[in-house]
């Protein structure tokens, strides 16, 4: 069975917002992710992460079409979407879900147990900077 996952990447002031999942979490506990989950039935990605990010936020959020990266490890689809505006401050309105939200930047991200490996690297990216240092913004994501 295939788990179709999409996440939001808000970004602030060279940073991005994570949560950190609560240990008591049954599928990825205890580790650092962006906020997003399932796809239900009916839905379309960008109806899920709008309704996600309102569900475990607290904001109306303004998402981009296409995703600044996908994931596809197996059982696990996930694709990541620019949030480029939103309305409200993010809050943890879902204290069972996460137990922290927090704005990290990019030199952050490696000492962070995140929920894939490969966001450390594709986060930095999304945030204009590279392992050896900042790095021009790109055109389009």
């Amino acid at each position: 069975m295939v788990h179709e996952v999409v996440v939001g990447v808000l970004l602030r002031d060279d940073a991005v917002l994570l949560g950190h999942r609560s240990p008591s979490r049954r599928w990825y506990p205890d580790v650092w992710d962006l906020p997003g989950g399932h796809v239900e039935p009916g839905e379309t990605a960008l109806e899920a992460l709008a309704r996600e990010l309102r569900e475990e936020l607290g904001i109306e959020a303004v998402v981009g079409k296409d995703p600044l990266f996908r994931i596809d490890d197996g059982d696990l689809r996930l694709s990541a979407h620019p949030v480029t505006a939103w309305s409200g401050e993010p809050a943890n309105a879902a204290p069972d879900e996460h137990d922290e939200l927090r704005f990290v930047a990019a030199h952050e991200l490696p000492r962070l147990d995140l929920a894939h490996p490969r966001y450390a690297a594709l986060l930095a990216e999304a945030l204009g900077t590279a392992p050896d240092g900042p790095r021009a913004p790109r055109d389009t994501w």
